[in-house]
């Protein structure tokens, strides 16, 4: 009785209620969404093949760690059930963002206004929340990973039992384990890994004039070997045993050449796309030099901020890096900064912070640059709840419903629609165009690996492969999309039969 009575008078409890149900009720709409986003389906048609035994790489292709396209089939690439676990991972980052900002906060205040800005943007589409990307994912590990982190650099929040666990450096390995899970989502977590080596290196420098008056008699230098050994070390273990794993695997199935060519050196030149300056990667290179000489400026003025300021600054460096890494405005990029930002945002309110002002000033003016690049959209937001309103309650038609999100998807439909009453389980089709949700609407998989036309004209000798996959399987159907090149397959034995908003669907004559 005396428990409950404590639950009822507990702000932070019932604060931490009405954010998850915010949350919820945000994400929502996402479950009744149509097949209509290219990335997914590609995600979809990937874990519907992992669950019907084709191994990843090699016989069902696309250009990430493994991680996605597990969650993916562990699903059997069911969007529903995929967007639903989303959330659920959503809720639990929401809670873990909620216990690190209990760690870096006094005030209640400053814990709630952060956490609620977290799930509200982690929750709507502004930022591609409803969409269940890598990037959705991996906050939870991160997340967790910076908790650990903190506890281990902060020694008033270590009880015994941390302690024990400090000495045998089990919050490091665990952390690194974490990040470790997130890079097999996708590979820029590796900027959360430096980031958290980074702060840890600073921190050990001595933040304050007590710690530093204990070290006068140490060089600066040898404390962050110090730290490297003791600290880092163990981080980097950890990281890499999850990634370990994976490579055992794929070597076991004598597909490590096609798993490290696909997840990591395939994306060398997606990063080259806008980083050209002056020289190839030259503005990568001056992101770099500006993340460099900011950290320098943080460890070399350590003393004018404190542990949580720290944290936040350097973290939020790296997020800001990450997200500008590829050089492509993609949206869904921002939501690696989302947790750093947010932690920004409440530092400003929080009590004991000795610089409001400049942090405010940096908060606004990040968010000023980052929305002048994604280009952020608060009205497609509201109407994204306007259309979902309109449609369950009847004034919206499905079509209609399903064309707010992209005018293809009504066309998406009716070919699968097609495919789905005219083929029978073991007949093949085969879509040329970059909508691979086709064949998740109707229940197939893509003759050879690649799901989408981009990916087959992109790399070498991959024209060449599917065009033998065509050979061998004879699709009953060839479903040419009118926004996709000129198809580059030799295929006399199709004759044009039908066409459905513009999309041509080509028949075996035999």
């Amino acid at each position: 009785m005396n428990t409950l009575t404590r639950i009822q008078k507990n702000k932070t409890f019932w604060s931490l209620l009405g954010i998850s149900l915010l949350f919820f009720i945000l994400r929502l709409p996402s479950l009744i969404e149509p097949n209509w986003y290219g990335d997914e389906g590609i995600y979809q048609v990937i874990g519907k093949a992992l669950s019907q035994g084709r191994l990843l790489y090699v016989q069902i292709w696309d250009n990430k760690p493994p991680f996605l396209y597990l969650t993916y089939a562990l699903f059997h690439g069911d969007q529903f059930l995929v967007r639903l676990f989303s959330i659920i991972v959503g809720l639990i980052s929401t809670w873990a963002f909620f216990g690190l900002s209990r760690l870096l906060f006094k005030n209640q205040n400053a814990i709630i206004l952060s956490t609620a800005f977290f799930a509200i943007l982690f929750s709507i589409p502004l930022l591609e929340g409803n969409i269940a990307n890598a990037e959705n994912f991996m906050l939870l590990p991160i997340i967790l990973a910076g908790i650990l982190i903190y506890l281990y650099s902060d020694k008033k929040t270590i009880n015994t039992g941390y302690a024990i666990l400090k000495t045998k450096h089990s919050l490091l390995f665990l952390a690194g384990l974490f990040l470790g899970l997130a890079f097999l989502f996708k590979i820029v977590a590796i900027f959360d890994l430096a980031s958290f080596c980074v702060f840890l290196l600073i921190a050990s420098a001595g933040i304050n004039g007590r710690e530093r008056s204990r070290l006068r008699n140490t060089s600066l230098i040898t404390k962050l070997i110090t730290e490297i050994k003791s600290a880092i070390l163990p981080i980097i273990v950890g990281f890499f045993i999850p990634i370990g794993i994976t490579f055992l695997f794929f070597i076991s199935q004598n597909a490590l050449s096609e798993f490290t060519k696909a997840a990591f050196f395939s994306n060398v030149n997606y990063v080259g796309y806008g980083n050209k300056l002056i020289i190839p990667q030259g503005l990568l290179i001056l992101k770099f030099i500006l993340l460099s000489a900011f950290c320098l400026v943080l460890l070399l003025k350590r003393s004018i901020f404190s542990k949580p300021e720290i944290f936040i600054l350097v973290w939020f460096a790296f997020s800001i890096f990450n997200a500008y890494f590829s050089g492509r405005p993609y949206t869904h990029y921002t939501l690696i900064l989302l947790p750093s930002f947010c932690l920004l945002t409440g530092a400003v309110f929080a009590k004991g912070t000795k610089l409001k002002f400049p942090l405010l000033f940096l908060a606004v003016l990040s968010m000023l640059f980052i929305n002048n690049t994604f280009r952020f959209s608060i009205k497609k937001t509201i109407n994204y709840y306007t259309n979902t309103i309109s449609f369950l309650s009847g004034q919206k038609s499905v079509s209609s419903y399903h064309a707010f999100f992209d005018h293809k998807t009504p066309r998406d439909y009716e070919i699968a629609s097609f495919i789905n009453r005219h083929t029978a389980s073991k007949d093949n089709v085969f879509i040329w165009g970059d909508s691979a949700q086709i064949y998740a609407l109707s229940e197939k998989l893509p003759p050879g690996k690649y799901t989408v036309a981009y990916h087959i004209t992109q790399y070498q000798n991959a024209i060449k492969e599917t065009q033998e996959s065509l050979n061998k399987s004879n699709p009953k159907y060839i479903v040419t999309l009118s926004e996709a090149s000129s198809m580059p397959f030799y295929l006399p034995n199709y004759n044009s039969k039908f066409i459905i908003n513009g999309a041509t669907i080509y028949e075996r004559s035999f």
